[in-house]
């Protein structure tokens, strides 16, 4: 008897910490149930209308955006965006008809799920961070499931609708045994160098692109490799500076789609403390050094690192101090093969290779 074709809405966005647990999830349906149909649905204008197709699936944008905090005149809109983007939700589901839907957080995870929970579908949350998106907190009462990757969540959500999983982790992340070789081809680098990545989210962080720009003299005369991911914007600046370094050694990135390579081609990683960030970094087992952003809600970055930090698994580096003591902190743990094996070890305790599997059981129990 062949399996009933399933269908599904996943919802959210706005920056890749909301965007791949999302591809994450729909790979898994489609890996457990390869007839099932996913739409996504994004905020026009947002990095998932590009990264969701380029990941093989089909996404409609909504008009909305977030209400600023200051006075702007992007607010007086907000109502009709927010009018305007539940009417077009309601349209939606009522057209695909999916048997459950998924919200991520972000902008169009808000008006989506509100129009499945009034039209009685299955719906499930999956919050990233230590700390709830707003999205997510007012939506609570009102969705099936909360999937969370923290426990302590109970401050947000109602306990009876949370479920501890982990962060849903692209797979290929978690397979990156035996590619170390196929990697540093992959990025044109010595081999016989450690190598050092750097990564400041999908948007870029200023802090992790200004530090790297003034350390690349110190990189290539300490015989170092260095992937560098910059975000968009720094980009053109990243890319002017290493033309004066050796391609062979200094790589700089806007965006990497391979990330499964650039994790297995580190030796040593820099990073910014985003949920799905460290939830990646510990299926990694990558040595790593956290410079949380200042610019998040009730500093969660910090929180999320201090987690890893506690237990001897990562280095912090505050965001103001990276600076002067970033590549310093860099450079004494390139040399330090002890501390390198002792961060590895106690960051893969903290892994959650089945995340992804769970929220993905979590919503078929909702449809049975």
């Amino acid at each position: 008897m062949p399996e009933k074709q399933y269908r599904f809405i996943i919802s959210g966005g706005g920056t890749g910490g909301h965007i791949y647990p999302a591809v994450a999830i729909a790979n898994e349906i489609k890996r457990l149930h390869p007839s099932a149909e996913i739409l996504f649905v994004g905020a026009q204008g947002r990095m998932e209308m590009t990264r969701v197709p380029e990941a093989g699936y089909k996404i409609i944008g909504l008009w909305i955006s977030g209400l600023q905090r200051r006075l702007a005149v992007d607010n007086l809109s907000f109502p009709l965006k927010v009018i305007s983007s539940v009417r077009k939700a309601y349209k939606i589901i009522k057209d695909f008809k999916p048997d459950a839907v998924v919200g991520v957080g972000g902008y169009a995870s808000g008006p989506l799920l509100y129009a499945a929970t009034k039209m009685g579908i299955p719906s499930l949350i999956q919050e990233q961070n230590s700390h709830a998106g707003i999205t997510n907190k007012l939506l609570a009462n009102k969705v099936d499931k909360v999937c969370v990757a923290y426990d302590s969540m109970y401050k947000y959500f109602p306990n009876a609708k949370i479920v501890l999983t982990g962060n849903p982790v692209r797979r290929d992340i978690t397979e990156l045994e035996g590619k170390r070789t196929e990697a540093i081809q992959f990025f044109g680098l010595n081999p016989d160098r450690l190598t050092f990545l750097v990564i400041g989210g999908s948007l870029g962080a200023r802090t992790l692109n200004q530090s790297t720009d003034a350390a690349l003299q110190k990189i290539e005369q300490a015989g170092y490799n260095l992937i560098w991911q910059t975000g968009k914007t720094y980009f053109p600046t990243a890319e002017e500076s290493v033309r004066n370094h050796p391609a062979d050694q200094i790589k700089a990135y806007d965006f990497i789609k391979r990330m499964d390579l650039a994790y297995a081609a580190a030796d040593v990683v820099i990073s910014r403390a985003g949920a799905l960030s460290i939830s990646e970094l510990c299926l990694a087992k990558k040595p790593s050094i956290l410079v949380p952003s200042p610019n998040v809600a009730e500093d969660h970055q910090t929180k999320n690192a201090m987690a890893l930090v506690q237990k001897n698994a990562a280095l912090l580096v505050k965001d103001i101090e990276a600076s002067q003591k970033l590549w310093e902190t860099a450079f004494a743990l390139a040399k330090d093969a002890s501390k390198q094996q002792t961060l590895r070890e106690n960051i893969a305790q903290l892994a959650k290779p089945q995340a992804t599997e769970a929220i993905v059981q979590e919503l078929m129990k909702l449809i049975s």
